[in-house]
């Protein structure tokens, strides 16, 4: 029932700018976390950044300032805005969100992932 869609993936030479978004057109966004995960060749799936239901924001040491993670609730829609983009960002980028169902509690969806290629 709840799906979430993430166009905005590419390839991009290094230095580049990339936007990715995260599109729940059934959901609320504007009362989830929604964060987005990366996995890069070799390595473990990592948080790159998330934003909570109140507009709070969280990134990972290693982006020194690079991400930005913003929310549209009109469009029910979460930005990820990369900057500056370096080989080492190339990673399977995962959107994930987590909805409130009370008391609580809340469930997690995820997005089938979006590849981010940074190469010359």
């Amino acid at each position: 029932h709840v799906q979430l869609a993430e166009p905005g993936g590419g390839l991009v030479q290094p230095g580049e700018p990339l936007r990715l978004s995260c599109v729940a057109p059934g959901s609320s966004v504007s009362s989830s976390r929604i964060g987005w995960d990366r996995q890069a060749p070799g390595k473990q799936r990592d948080l790159v950044a998330r934003i909570t239901s109140g507009g709070s924001t969280n990134y990972v040491d290693s982006l020194k300032g690079r991400f930005t993670i913003s929310r549209d609730n009109t469009k029910n829609t979460v930005y990820l805005q990369m900057n500056s983009l370096k080989p080492e960002d190339t990673a399977v980028y995962y959107c994930n969100m987590s909805v409130p169902i009370g008391s609580g509690v809340s469930r997690t969806y995820w997005g089938q992932g979006t590849q981010v290629t940074v190469s010359s």
